[in-house]
Order: C-alpha cells, then structure tokens, then sequence
C-alpha cells in the first residue's frame, strides 16, 4: 500500500516515482493495455481524459463474438456462453458501483448526445413560465447543442429558454453557491438544471449533490452529462437523488473509440406514467418482447427506455474495460491512486514555477482534490502551441485546447509515477525554451 501522510509530501526525483510505483497496489494493471509507441517505447499517454487505452483482452472478446455469430448466426441471441438477447445485463452490476446507483437504474444503449436527447424528451417538461434550462456555461458544446435544440423543438427562443451560468470575472471555475444562487435567482422559471459532473475544459468536478438538492427544491429536475465524470471519479447517483444522467464509455471506461453509453434514472421515477419517452422494441418487456403485442409495455427500469437491439460488439469492448474495473476493486481504489497521482503532476508543474521565478503555468482545474478528477487543464503563459508540440514530440501525448490550453490527465489503471515525474521533466524543459 502506499505510505500513509495526511499530506503527501513530493518530491522531484525519479527515486521518489519509482519508489511511489512500487508501493502501487494498483501498478500491474497498465500491461492489461496497450499503449502507442514512440520511438520504439511506450509513450507518456495523458489523454485518457478523450479517450482511453485498448484493454489487451479487447481484441480477444470480440472475437469471440464473432465466433458466436459464425456458429450460432440467430441463435447466438439465445444460445452460447454469452447469449445476446440478456448481454447488456453483464455490464450493469459493475457500473452500478462506479456511478452509485442500483442495477435497474442503469441500462447501457445508443451513444451519448443520443442519449441526453431521448432523456430530455422524458425530463424537459416545459410548461406555462416553467421552461428554461439552466446549464454550465462553456459546456461542451455536444451538449450546448442538444440544450439548444430541445429548446427549439419545443417553440422557445433560446435567449429565453437557455441560461447560462459562468465563472466570476477573473476565475476559471464555478463556485457552488454561485450555482445555487442562480437555480434560486429563476427558480419558478426552472424546468431542468442540466450540467456537466465534470467540466470538459477545467477538469472542475462540480458538486452534484448540491445541485440536486437545489434544482428540487424549486420544483426543477436534475440532470447530468458525466462523460468526464464516469470512472473518473467517484459518483452516488441514487443517494444523491439524482433524476437522470447519461456518459460515454470511451475516456475513462477505455471502451473504444465512439463506445457505447449508458443512462441512469432514478428509481423513482419508474412509475411516472407523466413521464414522455420514445419507445422502441428493445424497451418492450423483455417475457413477452417476441409475442410483439401492438401496444408498449416497458421493460422494468431503466432498461425500458431502450429502443434498438443491442450493438453487441460495442458492449463486448465495454465489458472487456470494465472487466479491469471490476479486476481493481472497482472505483475508490482507483481514486486513491489518482488523486495522488494527479497531485504529483501539479506538484511538479508547481516546481516549474519555482525555477522560472514566475508562472509560466497557470493550472486552471481546482487544487481541492474534491473538486477534480484525473485531469489537470494548464494554461501556457508563453510559446502555448510550441509547448505541446514539444511535449508531443518527446512523447508525451496530452491534448491541446485553443487557445493556449494543455490537458494531461494521468489516469490510475494505465499511468505511473514514473511516467509523471519523466513527463514533468520533458515539460520543464519545454519551460527552458520559453
């Protein structure tokens, strides 16, 4: 286990990493992936934050399932080890433990701007003078779209419907009670509050909870985008009362590129037959789905949102990511070792500073462990683009943000500290040439 301080307290020396490396209950879980290579080794990858490793065994589930369908073509939905028609059900217990929710509150379906639509349709009720939508300003803009076009769809002019809340002049990050304050400011105009877990461009991890709670008390559902939060970070969508959320698979869930999403809803709303949703076959309750009766029944839960049979092979690459997951002890130890992780880089970017006498990094992702996940979003006061081109061609594979933003995420399953710590030198002497 790692040494226990209150406060870690870094050091800049390889020494130190690979000391830390060692300590790692966690460091054997970077060979179950693979990594690209830059001049002939693994390259520095801190860009979990868009999108994750190939699990080793990603290659091998597929095929597998290909095998299913040579031999089994139809029968493969009832038939095999791994018969389709229940597939999506392997996956729910596992994501129940990463995003805090019961089994039945999760169903894995579409992608995930797919999803936020088919959500909106069941939670964006506008009605009389409760209609706006209050959002995370700077969202990304997948997001801003949908918003704005729901908006549309339903007759309103986006100046009115879409309120935006943004960081005080001067601050990069949202202040919980500024948020609150806002949801208070419009309560009675408020039909949703729909934010981000986790901002896409800060790496600020906002708390849900207190939004929740908030958006409830005027009468608003509550809603989240947690592509940047699912896996990432630790989440208790049910206890937090949570309405509904949907995320992606593919950052920090290494699902592959374009993988599959999934949806929470709470269980409370099962039986709210006030509740709109488009509705598809795959929603049908499952024991009499194949009579094909003319009239909806839905599937208990959330799986009765579902609308189209299960793209099979995209769940397989997600089982074989959550597989690991499941292979770590799931999420708390994986935040254990990011938030030390995470901390290393910002100590080390920090050291920069020092040595340069200015700051010549500004890190705009909260320094509270609690409010960030994995990532860390700097902002490069000189020779911003040279900088990341730098650092690319020393391969260390980050992503850049126009300006002049850089985002490294170390991510626990698949980075070391050894990895951070090279990383940090490769970045101080990119510093060197500023």
């Amino acid at each position: 286990m790692f040494i226990s301080h209150p406060i870690m307290t870094y050091q800049n020396t390889l020494e130190f990493a690979t000391q830390l490396d060692e300590q790692d209950p966690l460091k054997d879980f970077r060979s179950q992936f693979l990594v690209p290579q830059h001049n002939g080794k693994d390259a520095i990858y801190l860009c979990g934050n868009s999108l994750g490793l190939q699990p080793i065994t990603a290659r091998q589930y597929i095929n597998d399932q290909l095998t299913n369908w040579k031999n089994l073509a139809i029968e493969g939905f009832f038939n095999g080890d791994d018969p389709w028609l229940g597939y999506h059900k392997k996956l729910t217990n596992t994501l129940a433990g990463i995003l805090g929710a019961k089994s039945e509150e999760i169903t894995v379906m579409n992608s995930l701007t797919v999803n936020l639509h088919l959500l909106m349709v069941s939670f964006y009720k506008p009605a009389n003078k409760r209609f706006k939508i209050l959002m995370e300003g700077g969202a990304f803009p997948s997001d801003q779209y949908a918003f704005a076009s729901q908006a549309r769809f339903h007759g309103y002019d986006l100046k009115d419907a879409i309120i935006e809340i943004f960081p005080r002049k001067g601050e990069f990050t949202l202040r919980t009670e500024d948020i609150i304050q806002t949801i208070n400011d419009n309560g009675d105009e408020l039909a949703l509050v729909l934010f981000g877990g986790v901002n896409y461009f800060t790496g600020q991890l906002f708390d849900m909870k207190a939004i929740t709670d908030a958006a409830h008390k005027v009468g608003a559902y509550a809603g989240f985008d947690l592509a940047h939060a699912a896996g990432n970070v630790p989440l208790e969508l049910h206890d937090w009362d949570v309405d509904f959320a949907a995320w992606c698979s593919y950052k920090y869930m290494n699902s592959g590129p374009g993988g599959i999403s999934g949806i929470f809803i709470n269980e409370k709303h099962f039986g709210d037959k006030s509740l709109n949703r488009f509705e598809g076959w795959w929603g049908f309750r499952e024991d009499k789905r194949f009579l094909m009766p003319p009239v909806f029944e839905a599937e208990k839960g959330a799986a009765g949102w579902q609308l189209s049979t299960s793209p099979i092979m995209l769940l397989t690459l997600h089982k074989a990511a959550l597989d690991i997951f499941e292979q770590a002890g799931g999420i708390i130890p994986l935040r254990t070792k990011s938030e030390l992780l995470t901390g290393y880089l910002e100590f080390l970017i920090n050291e920069i500073n020092k040595s340069k006498g200015d700051e010549l990094f500004t890190i705009i992702t909260p320094k509270n462990k609690h409010e960030r996940g994995c990532q860390l979003s700097v902002v490069c006061k000189q020779n911003a683009k040279a900088t990341f081109n730098f650092l690319t061609d020393n391969g260390v594979i980050g992503d850049w943000r126009e300006p002049n933003v850089i985002r490294l995420s170390p991510v626990p399953l698949y980075n070391s500290f050894k990895q951070v710590f090279e990383a940090g030198r490769i970045l101080a002497e990119a510093a060197e040439g500023n």
